[in-house]
This record gives structure tokens, sequence and C-alpha cells, in this order.
């Protein structure tokens, strides 16, 4: 059973994390997997994990294909096969224009292509071979690595609705999903099918006052649903009508009333909450309705510290 962590934790930075990340193995957690937005970067702190936790399974979810080249993806993620050998999964994914454009002055074009098209040249670099290809989204003139991984990564996709997740299905190793409830697993896992890896981050608060998860969390939702991919995704989950209150106050610019109208069964949905046995047994829903890797992000706040839903949280062994 897999188990996951997001690295390094909401209250510490990355410098102080390593006794917490080096019990992680220890108390049950499989899997090791880092985010990139405005914070860490994706890479270092499984580097640094690599050698703090060399049991576990370490991965990316996600990087963006569109904030460094391809050349460079490809050299980043075979220094990580190098530092864990066969324990390394890169995941990628489109990101968002918020995080390629305005934060990193790319360009969020063709984002479904651009993904397969670095997908499938990180396949053939990854592997050793050189690369001089012309994809749709960007031209590869005589690319090999000076050393390849004796093992190459495995690579999943950041997926969101039909179109990706079928290309995670046919061309990936696995697909990678967020912010979706124990039901919505059933709906991913329908568009790609038994075999394939399915992994979510979940947002975990381990804290009986339901009222205060709230409010904290409602802030959450609204930054992460108003963001066109992700409102799309819960278009698509059936969620349109129930959230189109929030996104018209925040599209006005009225940030308490956007709060005020998302109701509280989407926040329930949504977040993991309640005391530690109680969240352990939501995650299993989502493991029982076909998610095969759950990556805890236990948020601050709650109850307990961090160190202390971490120990919590654990698998039940």
């Amino acid at each position: 059973m897999n188990w996951g962590m997001t690295i390094p934790f909401y209250d510490r930075s990355l410098a102080k994390s390593q006794d917490l990340i080096a019990e992680l193995p220890a108390l049950g957690y499989t899997d090791l997997w880092s985010a990139e937005v405005n914070g860490v970067d994706g890479f270092t702190p499984l580097a640094m994990a690599s050698q703090w936790a060399p049991e576990a399974r370490l991965g990316s979810a996600i990087v963006p294909v569109s904030t460094r080249g391809p050349g460079l993806l490809a050299m980043s993620a075979a220094t990580l096969a190098d530092l864990a050998p066969g324990r390394f999964v890169l995941g990628i994914g489109a990101s968002s224009p918020a995080i390629v454009e305005r934060w990193n002055a790319g360009t969020f074009d063709k984002p479904y292509a651009r993904t397969r098209d670095t997908l499938r040249f990180l396949r053939k670099a990854l592997a050793g071979e050189k690369v001089s290809e012309a994809y749709e989204t960007f031209e590869i003139k005589g690319f090999k690595l000076e050393r390849a991984p004796k093992t190459p990564p495995k690579i999943v996709l950041a997926a969101l609705r039909p179109r990706m997740l079928r290309l995670a299905a046919k061309e990936a190793d696995g697909a990678i999903t967020n912010w979706l409830s124990p039901d919505d697993v059933r709906q991913v896992r329908a568009e790609i099918g038994e075999g394939t890896e399915l992994i979510a981050r979940l947002f975990v608060c381990v804290d009986e006052d339901t009222e205060r998860v709230r409010q904290t969390a409602r802030w959450m939702l609204a930054s992460y649903l108003t963001v066109p991919v992700y409102a799309a995704f819960h278009d698509w989950l059936g969620r349109g009508e129930v959230l189109r209150p929030m996104h018209e106050a925040w599209a006005a610019g009225d940030r308490q009333a956007a709060l005020k109208a998302i109701p509280d069964e989407v926040v329930d949905a949504l977040i993991v909450h309640g005391d530690a046995a109680t969240c352990r047994a939501r995650i299993k829903e989502y493991m029982a309705n076909g998610l095969d890797t759950p990556v805890l992000a236990p948020l601050p706040g709650g109850d307990l510290s961090i160190d202390q839903a971490v120990r919590e949280l654990a698998p039940e062994r």
C-alpha cells in the first residue's frame, strides 16, 4: 500500500525538515512528493530526501513543462534518477498561466501539446538516445545526456480532464490529480482504466473544530478553484452550478462574497478533516474508490502540530 507525504512541510523550511523527513519511512510512509508553485522548487527537496530517507520513493508533483527547457528537465530528472535509482518518479504538467507567464515570463500556449511533446522527448532523452526532432511545440537539435540514468525514471502527468488523463494512461506511467473527493476518484479512474497508477495530493487538517477548518479551507479553495484549469475540472466533475456564485463574486472582485459562496458540502468533500482516525478512514475511502497513491499535505492550524499530525496520520500497521 502506498502512503505518501508532501515535502517540505507547510510550517517549516526545507533546511529544518531533515529530522521529520528521515522519520517518515519508519512511520510507514512509502512516498515523498514535492510540489512547485512559488515556494521550494520541485527537485531540491527530493535530492535532499534521497539522502535523508533512502528507502522512500520520490516524486515531483509537479514540475511545469513550460518553465524549463526540455533539455534542462532531462538533466534534472537524470540527476534525481542517479541519486535514487529506481525510486524516482518524474511528475510533469502544464501548470497554469499565472505560474508560467506572470511569474516565469514564459508562454502558456497549447498546454496539452506541450505536455505531450515534453513527455515524448523525455522518454527518448532519459533512455540515453540522441534526440533531433521537431515536435509540434518545440524543436530539439542533437541533445544527448552526458550521463543517462541506468534506470530511467517513470514519468507521470498532471491530469485533470479526460484528454490529459487518456494521454497519461496511453503514454505515461501514471496520472496525478488534485482537489477531488473520494466519489470523484471513480470518474477519474474511469478515464484511465485499471493498471495506470493514480496519484492525488490530499489536503488534510487534523482538527475536530469543523467551522475553523471550513474558514481556513475556503481561502485555499477559492484561490485554486478560480484558476481556469481547476474551474474546468470541477465543471467536468459536476460542480459547475454549485460553484457559479463563487466564480461570479471572485470575478467581480468581492473576495469575501466569494468565500461565503462556497458551500459547506464542497469544503467537506475536498478537504480531509476531523480527528486522526477520521482522516485516515477518509483517505482509505479514496483508495477504495481507485486511488493508488494518496499524497498527504497536512495543513497547519489544527488541533495538532504538523509533527504530531504527520505521526498520527501514518498508516496503521
